[in-house]
């Protein structure tokens, strides 16, 4: 079928709305109409060249909408359907998803080479030439086609439209608080970068209890709904944040820094690391240049104080054990979903849409599809 997309044709270039082909779903795959997409800063990187992608790519990878289509053997999805991307694959099968570590599935080996899962080969192109889909997803458009492992299936009393940020944003930041952050009531939690991601730490930390819940973003905006959705502090650097961490704290410091920043660099490190107490550990959730190679950090200090600098993906967790779980905190008033949706924008607006979240005006910015776009 025929249908739009905002395609990436170069490095430092704008996003262009393209006809393009999308075919229809073969064995284990799955077709969605999309009700919305995320606008994560993840997208923005493929823009810069620090997430590298063969072009043209087409963006995006938070999305919600219907199945339209099943292909041959699935039996998780029928159409009708309402579901949830996940821009990290669950085979179920491999060794990783086995042991229920979901969140790093060998297919995401796949994950920006632009070749379905199912037979290596791309679902969408354009006069005749494959184009990338950012994630194997590709929600810069109305309509996906991705295999199965890359969808999780909602109940219809979900708003389709918020919903889309559960397959990335908010299941990531709730759960490197909760999940691989290992929060626990009474913690002192600080979380550094508050958009997509690092609004649902703050989230995620106020629900697992934390006494202390630090925000730290140099945008007022972002600051004040990090104050409405449970932040107990927040400060415009971690400089200033420090001083104040060992007063509130009585000089135990920070049991979780989080870096939720746009741009992950090496030199964030070691200002964390001071945030953090004896036995502590900095969480690292932010996407970096995947060129480099460089982080600063007192090593001395590292060991004798048994420091730790972790990584993370989807928050630590499976996404088909994760949404779901998310579902229900939303069901019972603990995750607010509206609120994170500050602009909705139409796909022919992207470009406008990531000057906004480079600017610092958006929590999270949403492109919303409707019957224009079908």
């Amino acid at each position: 079928m025929k249908t739009k997309a905002a395609v990436l044709h170069g490095v430092n270039e704008e996003w262009q709305i393209e006809e393009v082909e999308l075919g229809d779903p073969i064995a284990g795959e799955v077709q969605v109409r999309l009700a919305s997409s995320g606008l994560c800063h993840s997208d923005h990187h493929l823009r810069t060249g620090q997430s590298p992608v063969p072009m043209p790519v087409v963006g995006g990878h938070e999305g919600a909408g219907t199945v339209v289509k099943v292909g041959s053997g699935v039996t998780r999805f029928a159409e009708g359907d309402h579901v949830v991307t996940a821009f990290i694959p669950a085979c179920g099968v491999c060794e990783p998803c086995s042991r229920g570590a979901q969140n790093i599935c060998d297919e995401g080996a796949g994950l920006l080479t632009g070749l379905s899962i199912s037979d290596k080969t791309h679902r969408v192109t354009r006069d005749g030439e494959g184009l990338t889909q950012m994630c194997l997803l590709g929600t810069f458009s109305p309509y996906i086609t991705v295999n199965e492992a890359s969808l999780v299936k909602i109940e219809d009393d979900i708003p389709l439209k918020e919903a889309a940020l559960l397959g990335c944003g908010i299941a990531t930041g709730w759960g490197s608080a909760t999940e691989i952050g290992g929060t626990r009531p009474g913690d002192t939690v600080v979380v550094v970068g508050i958009g997509g991601v690092g609004i649902n730490t703050i989230q995620g930390a106020k629900v697992a209890g934390a006494r202390h819940v630090v925000a730290v973003d140099p945008v007022k905006f972002k600051r004040d709904m990090a104050e409405k959705l449970g932040a107990t502090h927040t400060f415009e650097s971690m400089d200033e944040a420090t001083p104040v961490l060992g007063e509130i704290s009585w000089g135990k410091m920070a049991n979780t820094v989080v870096l939720t920043v746009g741009e992950m660099k090496g030199e964030y490190i070691a200002p964390a690391l001071a945030m953090t107490a004896k036995g502590g550990q900095v969480v690292v959730v932010g996407m970096g240049d995947a060129r480099a190679m460089d982080a600063s950090m007192n090593i001395f200090e590292l060991t004798l104080l048994q420091k730790r600098v972790q990584g993370a993906i989807f928050g630590g967790a499976g996404p088909r054990t994760q949404i779901p779980k998310l579902l229900n905190e939303y069901r019972s008033g603990q995750l607010n979903l509206t609120d994170l949706v500050t602009q909705t924008y139409r796909l022919e607006e992207i470009n406008k849409a990531y000057d906004d979240m480079l600017a610092g005006n958006n929590i999270r910015g949403l492109i919303v599809f409707d019957e224009s776009d079908w």
